[in-house]
């Protein structure tokens, strides 16, 4: 099956302006894109920011009328002619099997091997994290959660408590347990992120030692590791939390953020932990801290 798509750029006309009309004249679906090449990386806490110049896209069904459709655009907005648009097709695609074809095996460290579940692992004797992330973050493909299993792999993990705070896909908290550590606590706010770590778990055969749950779950015994690889706005406001959750002589690892931060968040921790060298990776970094 395939779509029709109409695209306006957002100029005289607001993004949320195009938006409505589109889904009035039959839309099934509206995507942002950017118009030029102004990547957003990290929003400020509460903010939805766009790009300057934005493409708005409506998702039509392939057998709509392409004049009739940009009649009804253009009634909606209440304009005598259409804003200059771009016609095309979207044919449909096996996204899950796109995916698996682009996610291949990849080394974490000494002996960690992140393996997609459709594949034979490299290294069948290495410690190997079978992974599908679904709908949720986590693939070891980022630079951030990269730079967290290679710090996970080069640490003595037997026997302890680790906290993964904003767990995704559960790739930190599975990647702990199974390099040794005794119980893992996955916390997020997404629900799809909350079942992929449950699904995860249980391929890899650690849901036992996995406790998964929004953060209000976060257990009241401070742990030995605590990761979060998320963004530098919420690591900011979460210091305190995550340093009572720290166990004194633990570790806090922190990820997702950019070189810029770094310092920001490096003095807010500082409050409570030793800070330790910097991880780096493609303009990325991965903060540590021993808690004191």
């Amino acid at each position: 099956m395939s779509w029709l798509q109409l695209t306006l750029e957002a100029g005289d006309h607001t993004v949320v302006q195009l938006e409505d009309a589109l889904l009035e004249a039959g839309a099934v679906a509206v995507t942002l894109s950017d118009a030029v090449d102004e990547p957003v990386l990290e929003p400020a806490p509460g903010e939805t920011p766009l790009w300057r110049r934005t493409l708005v896209t409506g998702l039509f069904d392939a057998g709509t009328d392409v004049e009739t459709a940009k009649h009804l655009v253009c009634a909606a907005l209440g304009c005598d002619e259409l804003p200059e648009a771009r016609i095309g097709a979207l044919e449909e695609r096996d996204w899950v099997r796109a995916w698996m074809d682009h996610f291949h095996p990849m080394r974490f460290g000494r002996r960690l091997w992140v393996v997609p579940s459709c594949r034979e692992p490299p290294e069948p004797e290495a410690v190997n994290l079978l992974l599908d992330p679904g709908l949720a973050f986590g693939t070891g493909t980022h630079p951030t959660t990269a730079l967290c299993l290679e710090w996970l792999d080069g640490i003595e993990l037997a026997g302890r408590s680790v906290i993964d705070y904003g767990c995704g896909s559960g790739i930190l908290a599975i990647a702990a347990l199974k390099l040794g550590a005794a119980s893992a606590h996955g916390v997020d706010i997404d629900p799809q992120a909350l079942h992929a770590t449950r699904e995860n778990a249980a391929v890899n055969g650690v849901d036992k030692h996995l406790r998964v749950g929004l953060p209000e779950t976060l257990p009241g015994q401070a742990a030995d590791v605590v990761l979060a690889n998320i963004l530098a706005g919420p690591l900011l406001m979460l210091a305190p939390r995550l340093a009572a959750a720290t166990r004194p002589g633990g570790h806090v690892v922190l990820a997702g953020l950019l070189e810029r931060h770094a310092d920001e968040l490096e003095a807010a921790y500082g409050e409570w932990f030793e800070m330790q060298p910097r991880g780096l990776r493609e303009g990325w970094v991965r903060l540590h801290g021993i808690r004191r």
